[in-house]
C-alpha cells in the first residue's frame, strides 16, 4: 500500500426527511445564497422543504446551474453574492449543482493579481484556490461524490476542465434518498453508472496490496451493480432501501477512502470530458462508452486487476486468464447497458472522423500522459477511442 493522508471533514445527514437539519448546520448570522439547476427542486418538494428550514435565516437564491456547468453562468452568480453580501452558498441539487457551487465559492473570493486574469484561471492554469466561501449542500442526485470532495469540474467555450481543493469540500451534506423517486431513468441511469466506473477509475490499476481498499471497491460494485437495475425496474423502483444503498455508494466511491494509498486511472474521464466539451454528450454516458475500450486497449497493463475484477466482482473463476477477463469485460458492458447508458461511439452517432477532434483536444488540454503510470499516450487515446467504434 502507498503512503497516504486521509481527511475528510464533510459531515453527512442521511436519510427521510433529513433536510430540516440544515437549519442547525448553517449558522443563523450567515447571509445564505442557495443555488440550484432548472427548477425540479420544486415540484419534488425539496425546495420547500429547504425553504422552511432556513425560516430563521437570511438567504437569497440563484438559479439556472445548468447539466456541465458553465463558467458564464456560474459568473452571474457573482453580482448576487457582492450586492447582498453573501457568506455562505447552499447547493440544492445533484452534481453539477454541487460543482457549480464550487466554483462560485472560489471565483467570489478569488484575488486579481492586475494582469488581467480572471477565476477561470482556476481551471485554465491549475491555480491554487487561496480562500473560498464555505458550502452546504442537499443532494438530489447521486452520482459524483461531488457532497463530499473537494473536486468540480466546469465548462467554458466546450472546454470541460477539473480543479480541486480540500477548501471546496462541503462542509456538510443532506442525503435523503427518498428525494431520488422524482428523478428520471436516465437520471438514475446515469448516476450509478457514474459512482460505478468513479470506484473502477481507482481500483482498475495495479496492485499495491491495499487489501481494504480493494475489497471496498468490490463492494461498492457488487452493489450498484445489484441495486441499480432495481431502481429502473417498475416493481421495485420506489424501494426506499434501494435509493439509499445507490446514494451512499455514489458517495462512497469518491470521498477519498477507497483511493487512499493506491494508484488511480481517470484516463476514462479525462478522454470522456472531450466528449461531452466536444458533442454535449451526458458525462456519464461518455464514461460509459470509454471504459470498456480502456479495458480492452489497457488489458496487459491490467492484468492482474482485471482478473481479480473478474473473480471477484464477477465470480468468473473458472477458464483461461483470458477468457476470463474478455467476459468480465462483457459483464460490464452487459450492466452498462442494463442502465440503459451507450457503450459504443457509434451509439451516439460519432464515428471514426470525430477522433480526430477529440485528439486535438486531448493535446490542447495537455492530456498527454493519462493513466496510473501517466503512459497513455496521444497515440493509444486514439487506439481506445478506436476501440469504442
Amino acid at each position: 500500500m502507498l503512503n497516504f493522508n486521509f481527511q475528510n471533514p464533510t459531515k453527512i445527514h442521511f436519510g427521510e426527511g433529513k433536510i430540516k437539519a440544515i437549519s442547525k448546520e448553517i449558522p443563523l448570522n450567515a447571509r445564505v445564497l442557495v443555488v440550484y439547476g432548472g427548477g425540479s427542486i420544486k415540484s419534488n418538494g425539496v425546495y420547500q422543504q429547504v425553504i422552511d428550514a432556513l425560516t430563521e435565516h437570511t438567504w437569497f437564491e440563484f438559479s439556472g446551474i445548468e447539466p456541465n456547468p458553465t463558467y458564464n453562468t456560474l459568473m452571474k452568480a457573482q453580482d448576487i453574492i457582492k450586492e447582498k453580501k453573501i457568506d455562505y452558498l447552499l447547493a440544492v441539487g445533484g452534481g453539477s449543482v454541487v460543482d457549480g457551487a464550487k466554483f462560485i465559492a472560489a471565483a467570489a473570493l478569488y484575488e486579481d493579481d492586475g494582469k488581467g486574469n480572471d477565476p477561470w484561471d482556476i481551471l485554465a492554469k491549475q491555480q491554487a484556490v487561496s480562500s473560498a466561501l464555505p458550502i452546504g449542500v442537499v443532494l438530489t442526485l447521486p452520482a459524483t461524490g461531488s457532497e463530499s470532495n473537494g473536486n468540480s469540474v466546469v465548462t467554458r467555450d466546450g472546454n470541460k476542465l477539473p480543479f480541486s481543493s480540500p477548501l471546496l469540500r462541503p462542509l456538510f451534506a443532506v442525503l435523503d434518498p427518498s428525494v431520488t423517486f422524482s428523478l428520471s431513468d436516465r437520471q438514475i441511469g446515469n448516476g450509478v453508472v457514474d459512482a460505478f466506473i468513479h470506484t473502477i477509475e481507482q481500483y482498475l490499476t495495479y496492485s499495491v496490496n491495499g487489501k481494504v481498499q480493494d475489497r471496498f471497491s468490490e463492494g461498492l460494485m457488487q452493489t450498484l451493480i445489484e441495486e441499480g437495475p432495481k431502481a429502473l425496474s417498475a416493481a421495485t423502483k420506489d424501494d426506499l432501501d434501494v435509493r439509499a444503498n445507490i446514494m451512499w455508494s455514489a458517495t462512497m466511491a469518491l470521498n477519498g477512502l477507497i483511493g487512499a494509498g493506491v494508484p488511480q486511472d481517470w484516463s476514462t474521464h479525462m478522454i470522456g470530458h472531450e466528449l461531452t466539451g466536444a458533442f454535449g454528450i451526458d458525462h456519464a454516458r461518455t464514461l460509459s462508452i470509454v471504459l470498456p475500450a480502456v479495458m480492452k486497449v489497457r488489458r496487459e497493463q491490467k492484468r492482474e486487476k482485471l482478473l481479480q475484477y473478474a473473480e471477484r466482482v464477477w465470480q468468473l473463476n473458472e477458464g483461461e486468464d483470458d477468457a476470463r477477463i474478455d467476459q468480465a469485460i462483457r459483464l460490464t458492458e452487459a450492466f452498462f447497458e442494463k442502465m440503459q447508458v451507450p457503450t459504443r461511439l457509434s451509439h451516439v452517432k460519432l464515428g471514426r472522423t470525430d477522433i480526430d477532434l477529440l485528439m486535438e483536444r486531448l493535446k490542447v488540454h495537455g492530456m498527454t500522459a493519462l493513466g496510473e503510470r501517466s503512459d497513455i499516450t496521444l497515440d493509444i487515446s486514439r487506439e481506445i477511442l478506436t476501440q469504442a467504434l
